[in-house]
């Protein structure tokens, strides 16, 4: 069976630089295949573009396989798009259907600042990182191999599914707030759940959340948006166990 070929309309947000004013332009995209991923489509349309004499549409991929997290799209009202569990690389344009508009934007945040057209900066989420994502190991002697610690495999599994988070910004994208918290919570999961990670616990939590907040993320307001629109279905719990991190840290710090 031949595949569907739609013609669409797409809305997309063009933006020259952090400084110019953006715009949504309109593009007719004939011929498009529904078993094309969407950003191939976009690679169609930015094919007709340069044919045509006129500036292609910039926007994040690398792997195209749902792991990088760079294809930050906001499809039609929401991140990576109408469909769920998936980043927009792994969006396919079944989910589209002929004649259809279909509006394209860039993160919105100000702690993502647009760098063009589609193309956020997203090395806040970097610096946050940067903050506490990492473990003291001392290396002197005979180190003790990381599989030698026990682990509970309850633990083990909360900080694995912890570590799925990608890092893509669908969270704050979906945040009425911008909010960073399901990110961070993640981060700090993975390692309060595991032993390496005791160490530097107190420290971490603080730094990550005081990085998070010079940064210029919004406050979460447990709309729960943030785990429906995650593609790693990173689950809401690594907020509420980052709020015990940062509590019980605090409470420690202080006296």
């Amino acid at each position: 069976m031949a595949d569907k070929i739609i013609n669409i309309t797409l809305k997309i947000w063009r933006q020259k630089n952090d400084k110019s004013k953006g715009k949504i332009e309109t593009y007719k995209l004939n011929g498009v295949s529904q078993a094309s991923s969407f950003l191939e489509m976009l690679d169609q349309l930015n094919e007709q573009l340069i044919a045509e004499k006129k500036e292609p549409v910039a926007f994040d991929h690398d792997c195209r396989e749902g792991i990088c997290g760079t294809c930050s799209l906001y499809i039609n009202g929401r991140p990576h798009g109408p469909d769920t569990g998936i980043t927009t690389c792994q969006l396919h344009m079944r989910m589209f259907n002929e004649g259809e508009t279909i509006y394209i934007e860039p993160w919105r945040s100000a702690a993502f600042p647009i760098i063009k057209d589609l193309v956020v900066d997203r090395s806040s989420f970097e610096r946050i990182q940067q903050a506490g994502g990492y473990v003291s190991v001392d290396t002197t002697g005979n180190t003790v191999d990381a599989n030698a610690l026990p682990v509970p495999k309850f633990d083990a599994d909360r900080a694995f599914d912890a570590a799925a988070c990608i890092g893509c910004g669908a969270c704050v994208a979906a945040c009425k707030n911008g909010s960073a918290m399901l990110f961070v919570g993640a981060k700090v999961s993975q390692y309060a759940l595991l032993p390496q990670g005791k160490v530097e616990a107190t420290k971490r939590v603080q730094d990550m959340v005081q990085q998070m907040d010079i940064e210029g993320f919004g406050n979460c307001s447990n709309t729960g948006a943030c785990e429906v629109e995650c593609p790693k279905g990173i689950s809401l719990e690594n907020i509420a166990r980052m709020n015990r991190e940062y509590l019980s840290a605090k409470v420690s710090s202080e006296q």
